[in-house]
């Protein structure tokens, strides 16, 4: 059912050839220093692959959905995107400047207050300062965060997580921007401004690449939709197709 995709490396963003990534799970691990010295060598080990044998060209300026079960593996490939994890077997190339939105609050310091967490987080991403003083305020103001921006952010709900770090990832000038399903958390209000702020990303030729569980969402934000089916990718073509034959088996 895969639909091969035709476009050429020149002008791919992300590059995924022959990729699979596997995890070692450990059974029996002594939790003592007793057990540790007795069984010293009685670890069992399992491996479980997670992604097999992916290929993936996606070109610079897509908006690209990765849809699927939950435990699918599209979180999974989208870390391997990002180079928080590494592929097992075969290659992943990016060609861009590239920020991710994948685990609510990560790189952020929970005693540090929001503004001093935009400079640290901008800087993580490439910004010099006197960059992130110019931007600083545009951050501030489209997280709508006010005066809890010089709180910590350990006194943060989910939601303003999700604020702030939406806000400093959409600041960076990157080229690609990474997000897996953090949108769905915080009030409708803040939500559709981020689809707002997304849909005018796309149309400025980001690529994004989004993991969600949200279909009409993808349909209207995403042109392409890649389906992966126990670490594979089943169908991959035009969001409403795509969308059509995954809930004619799922729904």
């Amino acid at each position: 059912m895969t639909k091969k995709n035709t476009k050429t490396t020149d002008d791919c963003a992300i590059t995924v050839k022959n990729m699979s990534k596997e995890f070692k799970l450990f059974y029996d691990k002594p939790s003592t220093l007793k057990e540790r010295l007795v069984f010293w060598n009685h670890k069992k080990a399992d491996s479980r692959t997670v992604l097999k044998n992916i290929n993936l060209d996606i070109k610079k300026g897509e908006t690209v959905a990765l849809i699927g079960v939950n435990g699918s593996g599209k979180s999974t490939l989208l870390k391997l995107m990002t180079k928080i994890i590494y592929p097992t077997k075969g290659s992943i190339e990016i060609d861009g400047k590239l920020t991710s939105l994948l685990e609510l609050g990560a790189g952020f310091h929970p005693d540090f207050t929001g503004r001093e967490n935009i400079y640290f987080n901008a800087s993580i991403f490439g910004l010099s300062k006197s960059q992130i003083e110019k931007r600083i305020q545009e951050v501030i103001d489209f997280s709508e965060l006010g005066d809890f921006i010089d709180s910590p952010v350990r006194t943060y709900s989910s939601g303003m997580y999700m604020r702030l770090a939406f806000s400093v990832a959409i600041n960076v000038d990157a080229d690609i921007l990474l997000i897996d399903e953090i949108l769905t958390v915080g009030d409708q209000h803040f939500q559709d401004k981020c689809f707002a702020k997304l849909k005018e990303l796309r149309d400025s030729d980001k690529t994004i690449v989004i993991v969600s569980h949200s279909l009409s969402s993808i349909k209207n934000l995403c042109n392409r939709a890649i389906w992966i089916h126990s670490g594979e990718v089943k169908m991959d073509g035009k969001t409403p197709e795509v969308i059509e034959e995954y809930l004619k088996e799922c729904g």
